[in-house]
């Protein structure tokens, strides 16, 4: 009996539906890559809040304007 390192198909479709159980095609990866450069853009919007808040705060209170100047 050879060794052959290829599965036997007795299926004739069963080769072609084969890519199905790729890992590729997880719901996990289908799922992370719905949405490219979310993860990188909620960072992003995260640092940008944050430092407007500081440097704003900052600035507020070196002038001397509260929140009620109109």
């Amino acid at each position: 009996m050879s060794q052959n390192p290829l599965p036997l198909y007795r299926d004739p479709w069963a080769k072609r539906e084969a890519f199905r159980k790729s890992p590729i095609f997880s719901n996990r990866v289908m799922f992370r890559n719905l949405f490219p450069g979310f993860g990188i853009a909620v960072v992003a919007f995260t640092a940008y809040v944050a430092v407007d808040n500081f440097v704003l705060s900052k600035q507020e209170g070196a002038h001397g304007h509260g929140a009620s100047h109109h």
